[in-house]
């Protein structure tokens, strides 16, 4: 084992067993090197990693703390590995993003509100007026992150937006034939928004899980390329 991975461990095994809490400062440098055997060098790097992660905050001027740990920060630094994933590794997770969607779609359902449902069907019409492809997407993005906000669960909405910000570096919507999938998607999207309004659980989770099986389906026919990110 390195010298950085002796420092991440211990470091992550002080906080797994609660010696340093959520919020916390952490110790001195110099005290933290003595205990774990390693050089301050290694223990930045470690800190370093540890925040990538969102377990550690470092604070300038004030020293370094571990996050509050909420669930929802440190499902979301899954995007750092996530986001690796080729197509084909991509298309394995869609079964677990099925079975969630369907979940949250429900849990929307049975919790809806006027104002969720309003905003539903906002996003709903902005995307049928809009012909830019990376709009679109991200009112896509919007429609089911309002669904999972109503569901309740900020952890597992953390979650599916991880799995949703990989699925969109694939834009299906400019292929030749992403005009009738697209017009297809939004369909989809008024079924489960009017699930929702009507507050049938039930038929919110069947829309939500056949609109996601949809998508697995376009994305296996027609391997789209990946978008390219600018360079920061």
């Amino acid at each position: 084992m390195s010298a950085v991975d002796k420092a991440f461990h211990g470091l992550r095994h002080m906080i797994a067993t609660g010696r340093l809490s959520a919020g916390g400062r952490i110790p001195p440098e110099g005290e933290l090197c003595e205990e774990l055997g390693v050089s301050r060098g290694s223990l930045r790097e470690a800190v370093r990693m540890l925040a990538a992660l969102g377990v550690i905050e470092p604070r300038h001027g004030s020293g370094t703390y571990v996050s509050q740990l909420r669930p929802e920060d440190i499902i979301g630094s899954l995007s750092l590995t996530l986001e690796l994933l080729p197509l084909s590794g991509l298309l394995e997770v869609y079964e677990i993003r099925r079975v969630l969607e369907s979940h949250v779609a429900a849990q929307a359902a049975a919790r809806s509100t006027p104002e969720t449902v309003r905003e539903l069907f906002a996003l709903i019409e902005a995307m049928d007026a809009t012909d830019d492809p990376t709009e679109a997407s991200d009112l896509d993005h919007r429609f089911h992150a309002e669904i999972a906000t109503a569901a309740g669960n900020p952890a597992l909405g953390s979650l599916l937006s991880v799995f949703r910000a990989r699925s969109r570096k694939y834009q299906i919507f400019t292929l030749p034939e992403g005009e009738q999938m697209r017009r297809k998607s939004d369909e989809d999207h008024r079924v489960l928004a009017t699930a929702i309004a009507d507050r049938d659980p039930r038929a919110a989770a069947g829309a939500a899980e056949a609109h996601v099986a949809q998508t697995e389906r376009w994305l296996r026919a027609f391997m789209p390329p990946m978008e390219e990110d600018s360079p920061a």
